[in-house]
């Protein structure tokens, strides 16, 4: 095996290895992950054990018109977003 084939093993034996420790610190840390061609974006999730909104994220305001407000484990929280490609303009309408 030459140098070149035993490198490009070790790179793709570390690649799912990788992959697999930074799943487990985002799910460990309540984040979430999202990537596509266009973007790769973590951002923050309720807390399960969240002793103010139980893991729901927020609550319902009473009213005529009642609206959720955000629970601070995760609405105060910085979101991460990495552009990678641009995305494709519209040449026309979608409908």
């Amino acid at each position: 095996m030459t140098a070149r084939h035993l490198r490009a093993a070790l790179l793709l034996a570390a690649v799912p290895l990788a992959a697999a420790t930074a799943a487990a610190a985002l799910k460990a840390s309540h984040l979430r992950l999202y990537a596509d061609r266009y973007r790769i974006e973590i951002t923050a999730r309720p807390r399960p054990n969240c002793l103010h909104c139980h893991g729901e994220g927020g609550w319902w305001t009473g009213g005529a018109f009642p609206e959720m407000e955000a629970c601070g484990c995760w609405a105060d929280r910085r979101e991460l977003r990495v552009r990678l490609l641009p995305v494709p303009a519209w040449d026309e309408p979608p409908f």
